[in-house]
């Protein structure tokens, strides 16, 4: 990869993985609702100032719908999911099961003839999904309705994740990132925003955290982004997919150093096992060819 790619890949991954540290502020101050809805408008508005100002043309050629398919999946559901589970199972088991959003993708392009199931895919598939058990089935915790409802949610958040990203990649063909990354975001605040109702801002927030939830929208979800897909552009999507990975360990250290979040043993195992099956599933292991990801 060249320099300016090594370091967008290596900003990713710690933007990505120290937002899951902000992401429990921003929900803990403005609900796990307003956290998803203020986000989604800040990011989005924040992208689309800044190409005014810089005099970046915007062309949004594809029509509405596509850009609120991809807003109410990528990125409202993704959000939703993240946020609502993440205080429930803790950063490191939230970040851990993100890195099944691969899997979850490569089986979304097999029904959709984007993508074909390889001996070596099924393999990946297959170990993966015993991490999932060992990851939810062996908690460090005891497992109760939250602990439940948390794996839940951030299964859908992945599920969500990868429907959306198959969906762009085959409806937003030649669209450019900032036209993708400001339709997602705006279209997925306007969806979550009915929901306030039903689950209000739980009380007035500080200034502080009106701070975290700027960094986690404009700089955590907008220019990330849109590095991510000049990324994909740039080496690929199977090779930018795999910061999935230094996510996962970055946000499982920031849980552990942190935040004191526990993980068994048997845990541990299961994301390193989550891990190797995605690879395999990506064309990573060495001596393979690499696959297209859907993402």
């Amino acid at each position: 990869m060249k320099p300016k790619d090594v370091a967008a890949y290596l900003f990713l991954a710690l933007a990505w993985g120290l937002s899951f540290l902000l992401l429990l502020k921003v929900v803990s101050a403005f609900g796990w609702v307003g956290a998803v809805t203020f986000r989604c408008f800040v990011a989005g508005l924040t992208l689309f100032f800044i190409a005014r100002a810089t005099g970046r043309g915007l062309h949004f050629r594809a029509g509405w719908w596509p850009f609120a398919v991809v807003g109410a999946t990528t990125v409202a559901g993704q959000l939703v999911g993240l946020s609502y589970a993440t205080p429930l199972i803790g950063t490191a088991m939230a970040a851990i099961l993100v890195a099944t959003i691969p899997m979850f993708s490569m089986l979304i392009g097999q029904v959709w003839g984007l993508e074909r199931i390889t001996p070596q895919r099924l393999l990946g598939l297959l170990i993966g999904f015993v991490g999932v058990v060992l990851l939810v089935g062996f908690p460090a915790a005891p497992v109760n309705a939250a602990f439940v409802l948390g794996c839940a949610g951030t299964l859908f958040a992945c599920l969500c994740a990868a429907f959306g990203s198959n969906y762009a990649s085959h409806r937003l063909q030649g669209v450019g990132a900032w036209e993708v990354t400001i339709g997602a975001f705006l279209f997925g605040g306007l969806m979550t925003l009915p929901l306030l109702l039903a689950v209000p801002v739980p009380g007035v927030p500080r200034l502080i955290d009106y701070g975290y939830l700027l960094v986690l929208a404009g700089v955590m979800s907008a220019m990330t982004y849109v590095l991510y897909f000049g990324l994909v552009a740039s080496i690929g999507a199977t090779r930018a997919i795999s910061v999935e990975f230094a996510v996962t360990a970055v946000a499982v250290l920031v849980g552990a150093l942190f935040l004191g979040e526990p993980l068994s043993l048997v845990q541990v195992i299961g994301g390193a096992v989550i891990i190797g099956g995605c690879a395999i599933v990506l064309g990573l292991v060495p001596g393979r060819r690499a696959v297209r990801a859907g993402t």
